[in-house]
């Protein structure tokens, strides 16, 4: 990270002069970001511990100041020394016990992370509660209730949700320190589960459709007949089609099989943890949530059967829920504010929108008539284009609306359709549809033109991608100073590096997850998907990725962080919390985002330490052992390490990236971050000197700020005087814990 509040710092170890040396232009002004005494932060993302050392002047910070930020803002004297950015990090964060001059060593725990990274579905997970008395709790809705204002029903069905939700199987309950998870955190850790099936199974299809080719380039080489690639994946594609599945759909069904899906009953009104203006990245997405059931139809109802529950008694069953509009029929008239909305069935399935046959009086045709007689809410959900969708849509929750009036005529095809007017409910949040088109729009796509422009490319023309630099909170505006960017991993001049691992022999691409021995030590199969450019399907304890000594190319599935960055980052100044790094463009949940980059050097060999709040403690053999509270992952590398062996109780080697570093540096901190840390192993399997990389815990869309979980421990920083210090935290997240440390 790029400094917190002040001037960097030089290098504390000696390294090799640094090939490109990076600023934010000639003449351009800088900021002067002082960050005072800093501490150390270590380890924030892959579930460990950091330390933290503070001076005396740390021990009354400004509230002003978000310490979970890791750049301090221009102008900020950094007397906190614990700016966001300005903190120790380590991969996986066990901070070592070695005592800093003049203050006691503190720890910052990641073990929260457990909660905020995408999880492991490679297994199905136990059901951990009654489910029955859950689902009986959720689906009860007083019929007073039901014809009570839509205000009324969205208190009185918050405490159903307080009761049940908590204790869904998959999603909900307490977290690590006790405290109720919101329900927006049930929901991204839903949609977590969700993503991590779907990549599982986007693997499987992968894998198949691998095969079916490889086998018709057998039959043609055993006929011999020479064929192009190109024909020969046009010969196999109706065999594709045959034997292919959906993923997503896939997915739906494993967490309805698991019991993981957040609402699986269906309920009048808002659901807890969606509010106006949400987005989902497919129907599929919406179903496993609960918002609207169906990954096709458009109308979602309450059917026959919740007129058996008492509590339903006098309600007239089906009842719509939920309606999704988005361009199936030819008749739709949307209005923002008010819709004309045709029912369903009748139109052609294939595609044209064009009505072939009669509508009927029946299911959501019926629904939606008696939620017009009941004067009973519909939520309403907008599909609208994206390329940043697979399935080429994004779904935006609109709110609450009433069916105002229904009839049936002919359409413009000369059949019967029945149409229905809704009308939305006023004293909801303002409609968000076509804000999210003019926040699209306003995702920059040329440098030029953004506003508080004082670097075109941090990165001196290194990465891939520019990566532009713009302030429009000071005045002038400035930049980031003392630093240099690297793009690739800089060496202590003492450090002896460990020799390289042998490889695979694999040819142009690793495809045979059971011929490729950098597979096998992935548990017999590749770690990410080809989709999207390359996406990790979960976190594991530790990721081994082809290497120098292999046979397979940079193209290769099994080297996706060594491919560079691929998306468009734009550092930025924050109002509050010094510098921060966001996307021009949607990033899938899994993908790559960058290598934590600085100087690789031996923890006990750092000096200055407390001027230097960027270094990051590789601590992934500590987080594979499960030491002092931190959370495993999967992964058996039980023939890699001894777990017996006390010596790696201690981080012997950290990163640091105070002086010299990347985009990462810049990354600030979140309780209830959207990206997570994973360890990587490549040119060598020394667990001690993993590559440490952040990845998309959450499919994130434009211009969100990227954060991680920094994990400092509550209580754990200590300054010279022995008193503890408290840094507040500013990450404006829902589970804030309000405190940094």
């Amino acid at each position: 990270m790029v400094g917190d509040s002040g001037e960097f710092v030089q290098a504390a170890l000696p390294v090799e002069p640094p090939t490109v040396s990076t600023s934010c232009g000639e003449g351009a002004q800088t900021a002067d970001s002082s960050l005072g005494k800093a501490g150390r932060r270590f380890s924030a993302r892959l579930l460990g511990k950091r330390h933290r050392y503070c001076s005396p002047k740390q021990s009354e910070p400004d509230p002003g100041d978000n310490i979970a930020r890791k750049m301090a803002a221009p102008g900020d004297d950094g007397e906190d020394g614990c700016s966001r950015n300005g903190a120790a990090k380590s991969d996986h964060g066990e901070a070592a016990t070695t005592e800093l001059p003049a203050a006691k060593v503190a720890t910052r725990s990641s073990s929260r992370l457990a909660e905020k990274q995408r999880p492991n579905c490679s297994e199905k997970q136990l059901e951990k509660g009654p489910k029955k008395e859950i689902v009986k709790m959720k689906a009860i809705m007083d019929l007073s209730l039901m014809q009570a204002t839509d205000v009324e029903a969205k208190v009185a069905l918050g405490k159903v949700d307080a009761n049940a939700q908590g204790s869904v199987n998959g999603v909900g309950g307490s977290s690590q320190n006790g405290a109720v998870k919101s329900d927006h955190m049930k929901v991204k850790e839903a949609l977590r589960v969700f993503n991590s099936h779907y990549l599982h199974f986007v693997q499987e299809e992968e894998q198949r459709v691998k095969q079916v080719e490889i086998k018709q380039l057998g039959n043609c080489k055993a006929a011999k007949v020479k064929v192009s690639k190109k024909k020969i994946v046009g010969s196999s594609e109706d065999e594709i089609k045959r034997g292919s599945k959906r993923p997503d759909l896939k997915a739906i069904t494993k967490m309805i099989e698991n019991r993981s899906v957040l609402y699986p009953e269906k309920r009048i009104g808002h659901l807890p943890g969606i509010d106006v203006g949400h987005q989902f990245y497919s129907r599929a997405e919406m179903v496993v949530i609960g918002i609207h059931s169906h990954w096709l139809n458009g109308i979602d109802y309450m059917g026959i059967s919740y007129a058996k529950q008492e509590k339903y008694k006098g309600v007239t069953f089906p009842l719509a829920v939920c309606i999704v509009l988005s361009g199936m029929y030819e008749d739709d008239t949307d209005n923002a504010d008010e819709i004309l909305y045709t029912g369903q069935g009748g139109h052609d399935l294939l595609g044209n929108k064009q009505q072939i046959k009669d509508q009927k009086l029946e299911r959501g045709n019926l629904a939606l008539k008696n939620s017009f007689e009941s004067g009973l809410s519909v939520r309403v959900v907008r599909g609208h284009e994206s390329r940043n969708s697979y399935c080429g849509k994004v779904y935006t929750y609109d709110g609450l609306y009433k069916v105002v009036n229904y009839w049936a005529e002919k359409g413009v095809r000369g059949f019967t359709i029945f149409k229905y007017k809704l009308k939305r409910l006023e004293g909801q949040p303002l409609l968000t549809t076509s804000q999210v088109f003019f926040a699209r729009a306003q995702a920059p796509r040329s440098i030029s033109n953004l506003r508080g422009l004082v670097c075109e490319d941090l990165s001196g023309g290194q990465e891939n991608i520019p990566i532009p630099v713009t302030n429009v909170i000071d005045d002038p505006p400035v930049g980031p100073i003392d630093f240099i960017y690297q793009k690739s991993m800089q060496f202590a001049n003492n450090l002896k590096l460990p020799s390289n691992a042998r490889g695979c022999q694999c040819k142009g691409g690793c495809t045979n997850p059971r011929a490729c021995a950098c597979a096998q030590l992935n548990g017999n199969d590749f770690p990410y998907v080809q989709r999207n450019g390359g996406r990790l399907i979960e976190a594991k304890s530790v990721v081994f990725e082809c290497g120098p000594n292999c046979g397979c190319n940079i193209s290769c599935v099994n080297r996706i962080s060594q491919q560079g960055i691929k998306y468009h980052l734009e550092v930025f100044r924050t109002p509050s919390k010094g510098w921060g790094v966001r996307s021009w463009d949607t990033i899938p949940s899994g993908a790559p985002i960058c290598e934590y980059i600085g100087i690789l050097t031996k923890t006990d060999d750092m000096d200055n330490i407390a001027n230097n709040s960027y270094i990051f403690e590789i601590d992934c053999l500590q987080t594979m052992k499960g030491l002092d509270g931190r959370e495993t992952r999967p992964g058996d590398v039980s023939s890699l390490i001894n777990f017996d062996d006390k010596r790696s109780e201690v981080v012997e080697y950290c990163i640091d990236a105070g002086s010299v570093g990347n985009v990462a540096r810049f990354i600030n901190h979140s309780c209830q971050p959207n990206l997570f840390v994973q360890c990587i192993l490549s040119s060598h399997h020394d667990m001690k000197m993993a590559k440490v990389m952040l990845f998309a815990a959450d499919t994130i869309p434009p211009l969100e700020e990227l954060t991680y979980d920094y994990g400092y421990a509550l209580d754990s920083v200590v300054g010279a005087d022995g008193k503890v210090v408290k840094m507040p935290c500013h990450c404006g997240a829902v589970d804030c814990r309000k405190w940094l440390y």
